[in-house]
């Protein structure tokens, strides 16, 4: 495995393609509904159209909600988000009649990379299981030591491919795409928040688990550094971590 240099603008460009890619479908179809409403009289179209309208705006809603946490800054520097806040967000994403959320947290703000990265989880979470299930989210402990437990169940359950060497900040070609994105930034929050995580496979369940990193060790699986710049002023490209 090799360790993955990305700069600052390719991570960006990757997450905001990220986010386009969850968006585009449903407004596409609040697009293609209204041109139905524009061009057909049929009162069974158009009463079909604009309720395809009111689904679409409501999952483009949910989900540039979600991202905004999971994603955006949602507040200043070193604010906290309440995990309420997060359920809504994740309920209104993924519970659907393909895949189910159970929830159960404290009523508590937590610090924000800690929800950032229980939210990153939770999408890691729903790829475990491709054909739906359930998905079953537990956070226990307090804000600044949590056991963030998540486990996937349903048919076809596996880890989702190179989710681990991403979150570990490596990739067999040492480079990242829009498909790989997420999985990458999720290893780069939990080692901001000092968490450490794991993977776990039985049967057609899938177990996630994160908590805070051991002292004296890398949270999760933080990559070795990059090598000292070369001495004839070159400088490689920057790691994120």
């Amino acid at each position: 495995m090799t360790t993955v240099n990305l700069e600052a603008l390719d991570l960006s460009a990757l997450l905001c393609s990220r986010v386009c890619h969850d968006v585009i479908s449903p407004v596409g179809a609040i697009v293609n509904g209204l041109e139905v409403l524009e061009d057909d009289q049929d009162e069974s179209m158009r009463d079909f159209a604009l309720d395809l309208i009111r689904k679409s705006a409501r999952q483009a809603s949910a989900r540039l909600q979600f991202a905004r946490i999971a994603f955006g800054a949602a507040g200043s520097a070193g604010a906290s988000i309440d995990l309420a806040d997060a359920e809504k967000v994740s309920r209104g994403m993924f519970a659907d009649d393909k895949t189910q959320l159970a929830w159960s947290a404290p009523q508590a703000l937590f610090p924000k990379n800690k929800v950032k990265l229980l939210l990153n989880l939770v999408m890691i979470a729903t790829q475990a299981i491709p054909r739906g299930g359930l998905i079953d989210v537990t956070v226990s402990g307090d804000g600044e030591a949590p056991t963030l437990l998540l486990t996937a169940k349903g048919s076809h359950a596996r880890i989702p491919p190179h989710v681990e060497a991403l979150m570990a900040g490596t990739s067999e070609t040492g480079t990242v795409d829009a498909h790989g994105i997420l999985a990458f930034y999720a290893g780069l929050v939990a080692r901001a928040a000092g968490m450490g995580v794991t993977f776990a496979i039985e049967g057609d369940t899938v177990t996630i688990r994160a908590e805070p990193a051991p002292a004296g060790q890398p949270a999760a699986e933080e990559p070795a550094a990059a090598p000292a710049p070369p001495s004839d002023g070159d400088s490689p490209d920057t790691a994120l971590a």
